[in-house]
């Protein structure tokens, strides 16, 4: 991910909460192997359903979106974990033999 799509990124969830929106950020902290995004790459979900940003090219974009909404409604961070070896990994589409962590913190 490049600066400005990280910038645009945190733009975006910027403007939404300057609207008002409830925001979530996931950031990809950590990668292994062959995983969909680099770390730094970054996605914003608001409680209203929209989303900017990737942390996966699309594998794991819903696990990670309803996390983003769970952290909405608790404000807890949460750390989420997906690899091959993770069943969850498999069911949300995470095939590609990488291993990636998504930290998930509600914007305030």
């Amino acid at each position: 991910m490049s600066v400005s799509e990280a910038e645009d990124v945190l733009s975006v969830a910027a403007g939404w909460r300057a609207e008002g929106e409830e925001v979530a950020l996931a950031t990809v902290t950590e990668t292994w192997g062959s995983s969909p995004r680099p770390a730094g790459s970054q996605m914003a979900v608001t409680a209203g359903g929209r989303m900017a940003g990737s942390v996966s090219g699309g594998c794991i974009e819903g696990a990670v979106a309803d996390a983003a909404l769970q952290t909405i409604r608790s404000g807890t961070p949460q750390l989420l974990d997906f690899g091959v070896s993770n069943e969850r990994a498999w069911e949300v589409g995470l095939a590609c033999g990488g291993k990636l962590k998504v930290f998930v913190e509600r914007l305030s």
